[in-house]
């Protein structure tokens, strides 16, 4: 079974490209679906106690718990200490789950792969990427975004030219929504006939 890595900075077209090898029959595991449902369910405990008054009727809330994280950015490293940790299990599972099932391709969607160092866990790294000026429109059209709050996330992500130096793939997102859908058919079409990505030709 080959294990695909998608990443991309924020506002690239990650998740819309993550659907879209769905959309082809492989089975995705999303990291921040994974990282939402933790803060349901077993980050609640952990969390509370490292980020006192992030707990709203026994969930994490996420507003209160980025407010926290932006007045004292160093103690983002504690929070990934706790949750990492429980999503590289769920991450585990679901591997083992669809090796099981026989399944010739999975993808994980990893928004900090390389920040994480997280090459190792998958076979194939494919990039989602657009121009900068798509990009920023993009997150600043979000509700709560703002230009600070965007350059603090930029700050922690490694900059786009170098995930697309290290991708095997890439998926230019700016071109369209059809032209992605068929880059992520050639995609898949590659990695099942074992050719080298872009990167590598």
């Amino acid at each position: 079974m080959i294990v695909i890595g998608l990443t991309g900075s924020i506002g690239m077209g990650k998740s819309t490209t993550a659907k879209m090898f769905s959309e082809e029959g492989i089975p995705v595991n999303d990291a921040d679906a994974v990282v939402h449902d933790l803060y349901r369910t077993d980050a609640v405990e952990p969390v509370a106690k490292a980020f006192p008054g992030t707990v709203r009727d026994g969930v994490i809330d996420r507003g209160e718990l980025s407010r926290q994280l932006a007045a004292a950015p160093e103690s983002f490293r504690e929070l990934e200490a706790i949750v990492h940790p429980l999503v590289r299990e769920r991450e585990k599972q679901f591997l083992e789950h669809h090796r099981k099932q026989g399944h010739d391709l999975v993808l994980l969607d990893i928004p900090l792969l390389f920040e994480v160092k997280g090459e190792d866990r998958v076979d194939v790294i494919v990039v989602v990427t657009c121009d900068p000026q798509i990009q920023r429109a993009r997150v600043l059209a979000r509700p709560g975004m703002t230009g600070e709050k965007l350059d603090m996330i930029l700050s922690r992500q490694i900059a786009d030219a170098e995930k697309r130096r290290r991708a095997d793939f890439i998926i230019d997102t700016g071109l369209g929504l059809e032209a992605a859908r068929e880059r992520v058919r050639q995609v898949i079409a590659a990695i099942r006939s074992g050719t080298m990505g872009d990167n590598h030709a």
